[in-house]
């Protein structure tokens, strides 16, 4: 699958969030990363984490820290935050954001958790198997679908918050198949550069039907 370091990325971002991604895109961008997502958290105070790929849907410790020392001097100049804060720069992880349609299309027949911007068919929430993809959007098959009802939900990109995928044995052994596949060498696995950045921090609630 081509890696299009320009290819639209599908999630909701608060305002400053979305100007830090304006600016961390074409650093990323030009050292042949593609940014995955930035998120503000109260962690340490206050903590920019910054998760970013390469072509391979990974981030090693030599990448964060490519990707800090030519950052940093640039937030430095735009000052996006108007107060001290903790940078983290991560690999987007095994049980990943999915922001981009090559997510959902490389995670075909994977679960997934998926929030909208606005409720559709009664609820805002799905958790279930991406099964279909295409320029539009994503379908969802939920495993818990009454009688009766369609258990497939077709999601459009522009309407998606934020979405996830969710830890299975499947998804673990695709990423052992990818790491034999493309080796990292244990002193290169892929991590933050100064601290955890905390992956598993948008869990999205299951809708109750």
């Amino acid at each position: 699958m081509a890696f299009d370091l320009s290819e639209k990325r599908y999630l909701k971002e608060s305002g400053l969030e979305a100007r830090i991604s304006a600016i961390v895109e074409p650093v990323a961008n030009d050292l042949g990363y593609s940014l995955v997502r930035v998120k503000i958290t109260p962690e340490n105070g206050c903590t920019l984490q910054i998760m970013a790929e390469d072509e391979h849907g990974r981030f090693t410790i030599n990448d964060c820290e490519t990707l800090s020392k030519d950052l940093s001097p640039v937030l430095d100049v735009e000052d996006p935050i108007d107060r001290e804060y903790h940078l983290e720069v991560s690999s987007p992880g095994i049980d990943r954001p999915l922001v981009r349609k090559r997510d959902y299309e490389r995670y075909l027949g994977h679960e997934a958790k998926v929030e909208l911007s606005d409720m559709i068919n009664g609820r805002k929430r799905f958790r279930g198997t991406i099964s279909a993809v295409d320029d539009e959007g994503v379908t969802i098959t939920l495993p818990d679908a009454p009688g009766g009802t369609n258990a497939d939900h077709k999601l459009r990109f522009g309407d998606i918050a934020e979405a996830k995928l969710v830890m299975t044995d499947k998804l673990m052994d695709m990423a052992r198949a990818d790491q034999e596949l493309h080796p990292i060498d244990d002193d290169e696995t892929e991590t933050v550069e100064y601290a955890d950045a905390d992956n598993d921090d948008d869990n999205l609630p299951e809708e109750k039907n």
